[in-house]
């Protein structure tokens, strides 16, 4: 194709520069906004984790059903014990909270009731952990080659569904996002997009015969092995919030 060139400073044939303004219009059409950086919550949301320290977080005491038999000065030092081990096996890398294998729970300082929860998780092989909701367990997370089910089912339910709808884990090694919506008793979990479990009641691990607690802390769990976690971010919702797709 014969080109015409522009007479003035600049000889630059007029096909360049039709394609060169074709090539930036392509560009900017597809070219996506930049992702917020981790550990930075998205609008209405709290990131618990503030990616350098472990501020507002602590150790595990026993469990609500020991903690509630416990006096104020009982419940104070043992605390104090939780925090020394916490800050011994949790440690902060790079933007990203690493558990050791060792240690206990992770817990958060505040408690909460109805929630919708974001938390991106990795694991090695064979690994095996789970988040404690108002303090019971647990939204399941493990190593799915092993367990063909999947992540994010309530592994400790008995009366209701314990298992998730489907299979959506990422393969070890790489990082997974939960969604989890909690209101009154009832559980949604989303892992990477997809619905796992759909407005599942959750059991009380610790009470059988009662309901799940109204409020409690949100737990990382030890069970083992190595594990790691970011953005972690949190919304208190109200009993009128209505569920969003």
């Amino acid at each position: 194709m014969r080109c015409r060139w522009f007479t003035q400073r600049l000889r630059v044939p007029s096909c360049v520069v039709t394609g060169l303004v074709a090539l930036a219009l392509a560009w900017a059409v597809s070219a996506k906004p930049a992702e917020a950086a981790d550990n930075t919550p998205p609008e209405g949301f709290t990131a618990l984790f503030n990616g350098k320290d472990l501020t507002g977080w602590k150790g595990l005491v026993g469990n609500p059903v020991t903690r509630a038999k416990m006096t104020a000065e009982e419940l104070a030092k043992a605390q104090e014990e939780a925090d020394r081990r916490m800050r011994e096996h949790w440690r902060v890398e790079d933007g990203v909270l690493i558990f050791d294998g060792k240690g206990d729970n992770l817990c958060t300082q505040k408690d909460y009731g109805d929630f919708e929860l974001w938390v991106d998780w990795k694991i090695q092989p064979a690994g095996d952990s789970g988040i404690y909701l108002r303090g019971s367990p647990q939204v399941q997370i493990w190593d799915a080659s092993a367990h063909p089910e999947g992540s994010g089912g309530l592994y400790n339910n008995q009366k209701n569904p314990s298992k998730p709808i489907r299979c959506a884990d990422r393969p070890v090694g790489e990082w997974n996002t939960f969604r989890i919506r909690m209101v009154g008793e009832r559980v949604s979990v989303w892992l990477n997009g997809e619905l796992v479990v759909d407005n599942v009641v959750m059991e009380n691990y610790w009470e059988r015969d009662k309901p799940i607690y109204p409020t409690g802390a949100i737990e990382l769990q030890n069970h083992g092995n190595t594990l790691y976690f970011k953005n972690i971010y949190v919304k208190e919702l109200s009993p009128h919030d209505k569920p969003t797709p």
